[in-house]
């Protein structure tokens, strides 16, 4: 679990997106920013959360919000994934991990009894000036945008 919180500065990321083009949290500023991250490209829950914010992603734009995904696979998965499920958001191939180290969601996770280091699921928030508002560490990957817009209800 990331021991960044609402308040804390969010880290000055910088990483390519799918298309290899360069996106920092300054690409960001005067916007709110809905940054997730996730473990893999194309599995079901990870595909649950990114077609819930898909089908839901210009209702959150109208509220002022933009979205970036992140896990550490790379930018040709990433297109696939993108390809495949129609989504309108960028994706950051995080394949040396600075940037989920950076926000601090690696770490022990426990799957059928075995226990791993991987990617925490974890959205934050980040205000128009970059700072952390809301961190979301329990997803709902299904029901994810309504977890988002009930933060600012």
């Amino acid at each position: 679990m990331s021991k960044l919180n609402s308040g804390d500065k969010a880290p000055d990321f910088k990483g390519t997106n799918q298309n290899g083009d360069m996106v920092s949290l300054s690409d960001y500023k005067g916007k709110k920013l809905v940054i997730y991250f996730y473990p893999k490209d194309l599995t079901p829950g990870c595909t649950n959360q990114a077609c819930n914010l898909r089908d839901n992603y210009e209702g959150l734009k109208q509220k002022g919000f933009e979205i970036l995904g992140v896990s550490a696979d790379d930018e040709a998965r990433h297109q696939k994934f993108i390809d495949k499920y129609d989504l309108p958001f960028s994706l950051l191939a995080d394949t040396n991990h600075e940037v989920i180290k950076a926000f601090d969601v690696w770490g022990p996770k426990k799957f059928m009894g075995k226990e791993y280091e991987g990617i925490n699921r974890t959205t934050f928030v980040i205000s128009e000036e970059g700072k952390i508002e809301h961190k979301i560490d329990k997803v709902k990957t299904k029901d994810h945008t309504e977890q988002i817009l009930n933060l600012f209800a």
